[in-house]
């Protein structure tokens, strides 16, 4: 060893060429240092460049002020970090990272510039001793809340509606009430970690070869009895044997590729007990399901076989009403609330495409018969039917694409909103359309008439639409009386517990200024909603400390993107003229995925993101040259934006250009991790009780790269959680492709499993035969990047013989 170290501190060739990557790094910091400085940030990069550019210089010639420069800007570089991170680790990684590994290097050259071999281990085992505390502390995880309080042993308010079999798991959410909560308690924290893969069932339906993807099943399975029914990707339907995973049925959809939008595919179904056919006798029994193509399909349990006696022989045409629209403009991915008999039906919109959109119309129809029974459309409140030959819905009005939720005993179904089309744009939008963009809207399930509305957004124009399940509760009134309320998370990470009678909030919220408009003749709302008697699920606003990247010069490059771009704060209005910050972002806080709520002890857990965007509004001309059409036009091409990134906004005086706030070189978000956290709160107090970031870095790394570490730095995050009364959370997500389960009393990770794609879907949960089984699917995301399949993966104890995989 130490004659080859000699070999390379007698060649100049390897000092030289460290003193030239110190000094073309110095050159790359000083010159986005002087940029940076120019633009109102820290002067920090400017001084290290010029500083690291001399030193470079001076190792070079072999000059041992060079290493003392070096030295000094390591040193500058502990004090600069400490005064704008403290003590996040995350903060520390791109400071230090590079110079550390650069620092080690030349220690080991140190004899060459005439320090003592003694001196040159000494600097090397300091600089070496840096990088291994700093390794190991990467396995840390960071931004953790503790539980510092016991569960609570008893519910928030007497239950008012019966719970479902305890075995089954009957509508998308589990139960009516959308709780995702399953009574259930086989498993538990002590037996976890012996949870095996007992069956894989692959449903067949993958993207067609050579075609872009927009592929992604996000189904939740139903089980109920003997049967579990399940959609694939494009809508078709089957049974399984819930102990097996052996299909029973089959039945095939028709929904063609070009019908799969390019933000999700079908993500559950719907089962319907016919209260007016007669036992043993066809579709007693039915699974009901709204397709991407819009149809509304029923097919007996049983059999598999579309009910004669619905719609037509099975089927019902949703498109009445639309005109002619192109395929994949319009979907129905979400499973329909069936309340009191009547099937509530939304649909989302490519709403980035043109201001005058297919209408976001809720439809209600008949699930005995598949007829059409009435329709809310905004802007013809009175006029419930539908449209003569020849008219349309109006077009261009909010979409609901998110899982609704009906309440039987009060008659009402709760319409989670979006904003009108052409997301980031609001001038050409009425008065009716603004007063029930990004809210809930409560209908009156047998007629359609509107009861109440609570707005999360006003005027909204950063796409912060509802995705999220709502969820119905029971909450403890003034006077003991239980109150009926409904839960509301949002991509804000703020959660609304209301009062679902009549939409008045049980918890405290307040209206605070928001930021002024930048476009003329657009004005913003002047104030916002925030809901200040729960936990927020997010972090701070931005700022240029807070900055990433993996070294110090994508994290210099990011500084620069912060201080180009407008920000004020959540609301930052959108503007032409510069780049805009949009955080926490359209898929920040809690998307579709949806809470769980475990009604026996009070704890409402949440999955999150953290994830801001890039976006700037262009001039028509400026779309049209991106290429940036609506996909009705003749000149679309696939990928060329949709509800998801860039969009037209035809028929509007803008474009958008709408990314994730990132360094698309390394595929970094320019954000400090964490990316993506899950939280858990005690409703008896409304305060964490305990939270913890979510997803680590096992399929995750710069430039795309897997690190096959099990860092918990938290990435994205798409997919709910469930409850179990076993004292669980299972959930998934998040992109490094695993499934865990998590110890409620301590939100600890305590089994997890790798999925053969990505897992951005929600779990369930039910039992047969005495024995708890676990199922999620594992489809994939095209906006998560995470792989694509076809699998639904069923996980169980070992059973009394000790079988466990088939």
């Amino acid at each position: 060893m130490p004659l080859k170290l000699d070999i390379l501190i007698n060649n100049p060739w390897p000092m030289r060429l460290v003193s030239a990557v110190v000094f073309l790094l110095g050159l790359a910091l000083f010159g986005g240092g002087v940029y940076l400085a120019v633009l109102g940030g820290s002067w920090y990069y400017l001084l290290t460049g010029l500083a690291l550019m001399v030193s470079g210089g001076q190792l070079f010639r072999d000059r041992r002020d060079g290493v003392w420069l070096f030295g000094g800007v390591f040193v500058a570089t502990i004090v600069w970090t400490i005064w704008e991170s403290g003590s996040s680790y995350w903060g520390w990684v791109p400071r230090l990272g590079l110079l550390t590994g650069l620092g080690m290097v030349i220690a080991l050259l140190l004899p060459r510039l005439g320090f003592t071999r003694k001196q040159s281990w000494a600097a090397t085992g300091v600089m070496a001793a840096i990088f291994a505390v700093a390794f190991v502390f990467a396995f840390v995880p960071y931004h953790v809340t503790s539980p510092t309080t016991a569960i609570p042993d008893s519910p928030l308010a007497k239950a008012t509606r019966p719970a479902p079999a305890s075995g089954d798991w009957i509508a998308y959410g589990r139960d009516k009430e959308a709780t995702r909560y399953s009574p259930l308690a086989q498993l538990t924290a002590a037996n976890v970690g012996q949870l095996k893969r007992v069956w894989t069932y692959r449903t067949g339906d993958l993207p067609p070869t050579g075609k872009v993807n927009k592929w992604g099943a996000q189904t939740t399975p139903l089980k109920i009895g003997n049967g579990l029914y399940l959609c694939t990707a494009t809508n078709n339907l089957m049974r399984l044997d819930p102990a097996t995973g052996k299909e029973v049925w089959r039945f095939d959809a028709g929904v063609k590729y070009t019908s799969v939008p390019y933000t999700a595919a079908c993500r559950g179904v719907s089962y319907y007990e016919s209260n007016q056919v007669a036992e043993g006798a066809v579709c007693k029994r039915r699974i009901i399901e709204a397709t991407l193509d819009m149809r509304l399909i029923a097919v007996d349990t049983e059999t598999g076989k579309l009910c004669p006696d619905f719609g037509n022989n099975g089927q019902t045409d949703m498109m009445v009403g639309f005109g002619k629209v192109v395929p994949g403009f319009v979907a129905t991915t979400s499973p329909p609330p069936i309340v009191n008999g009547v099937v509530v039906v939304n649909h989302q919109v490519l709403d980035g495409q043109r201001r005058w959109a297919p209408s976001g119309v809720i439809r209600g129809y008949s699930a005995e018969t598949g007829r059409f029974v009435w329709a809310w459309d905004v802007k013809r409140p009175y006029d419930r039917n539908e449209p003569p030959p020849g008219k349309t819905y109006s077009p261009g009005t909010p979409n609901s694409w998110g899982a609704m939720i009906g309440d039987d005993a009060l008659g009402l179904v709760y319409v989670p909103t979006g904003n009108s089309a052409a997301d980031y744009y609001s001038a050409l939008r009425s008065p009716e359309e603004n007063r029930v963009s990004s809210a809930v809207v409560a209908l009156d399930a047998a007629t359609g008439e509107q009861r109440w509305v609570f707005q999360t957004v006003h005027k909204d124009v950063w796409d912060y639409d509802i995705g999220s399940q709502p969820t119905l509760m029971d909450y403890p009134g003034e006077d003991g009386q239980t109150v009926p309320a409904i839960i509301v998370s949002t991509k804000r990470g703020q959660t609304f517990v209301l009062d679902r009678r009549n939409g008045t909030p049980l918890t405290p919220v307040e209206e605070r200024p928001a930021p002024a408009a930048v476009l003329q003749g657009d004005p913003r709302a002047p104030t916002q909603p925030w809901s200040v008697g729960m936990p927020r699920l997010g972090f701070p606003d931005l700022t240029e400390q807070r900055m990433w990247g993996m070294t110090p010069l994508d994290q210099l490059y990011c500084r620069i993107l912060f201080r180009k771009a407008r920000y004020e704060g959540e609301f930052t209005a959108p503007s032409m003229s510069r780049p805009w910050i949009e955080y926490p972002g359209y898929n920040g806080g809690t998307d579709w995925g949806s809470m769980a709520f475990d009604p026996q002890t009070g704890i409402l857990v949440g999955n999150w993101n953290n994830t801001p965007m890039y976006n700037q509004l262009l001039s028509r001309d400026q779309a049209d040259a991106r290429g940036l059409k609506a996909i009705d036009d003749p000149e679309y091409k696939p990928g060329g934006g949709g509800a998801e990134g860039p969009g037209a906004m035809a028929q509007t005086p803008y474009g958008v250009d709408v990314h994730p706030f990132m360094v698309k070189f390394t595929n970094i978000l320019c954000n400090e991790p964490p990316y993506g956290m899950i939280t858990a709160i005690d409703m008896h107090t409304r305060k964490v009780l305990w939270q913890r970031p979510l997803g680590t870095a096992r399929a995750n790394g710069p430039f795309g790269l897997p690190t096959y570490m099990p860092i918990e730095v938290g990435t994205p995050n798409n997919g709910g959680p469930i409850i179990t009364a076993g004292g669980l959370v299972f959930v998934a997500a998040a992109t490094d492709g695993l499934i865990r389960a998590i110890d409620m009393k301590t939100g600890k990770v305590v089994w997890s499993d790798v999925l053969p794609a990505g897992g951005q879907a929600t779990p369930m949960t039910y039992e047969v035969g005495g024995r708890q089984y676990l199922v999620m699917m594992a489809g994939g995301h095209h906006f998560m990047q995470t792989p694509v399949g076809d699998y639904v993966v069923a996980y169980a104890l070992p059973d009394a013989s000790g079988q466990s995989a088939q």
